[in-house]
């Protein structure tokens, strides 16, 4: 059922999202300091292609913490903002719920992405 959920999810949003995570990992890439980020965002840009299998620890530390608030000066807010929208667009139907739960959490992610640690369950 997973593996039908993350093709689905490929075909329905999970493509544009992690185009999403791609373009802000090139970007943040471009600079010398912004290449951990960028790393980070390429590893959530492979979450975001099957997603339906995995889930997302977080944990705090202080370079987490300051590179954080970088993130959400440049990326996060808009990020988080679209997936936000593309949840609840997706959990008007009842079939789509699964799917508006996914965007959430990849909302969730887009805020605070550093940190965090993807985990196959």
């Amino acid at each position: 059922m997973k593996t039908i959920g993350n093709i689905i999810w490929v075909i329905f949003g999970g493509l544009i999202l992690s185009l999403m995570w791609v373009i802000s990992g090139i970007l943040c890439c471009a600079t010398i300091v912004g290449i951990p980020l960028g790393i980070q965002c390429f590893k959530f840009a492979r979450l975001a292609l099957w997603p339906f299998d995995r889930e997302i620890l977080y944990g705090n530390s202080v370079v987490s913490l300051i590179s954080n608030i970088l993130w959400i000066v440049f990326f996060g807010i808009e990020m988080s903002f679209i997936c936000f929208l593309l949840g609840a667009l997706f959990c008007i139907t009842i079939v789509g719920i699964p799917f508006g739960i996914q965007f959430w959490k990849f909302a969730k992610l887009s805020l605070m992405p550093f940190g965090a640690k993807i985990v196959k369950i």
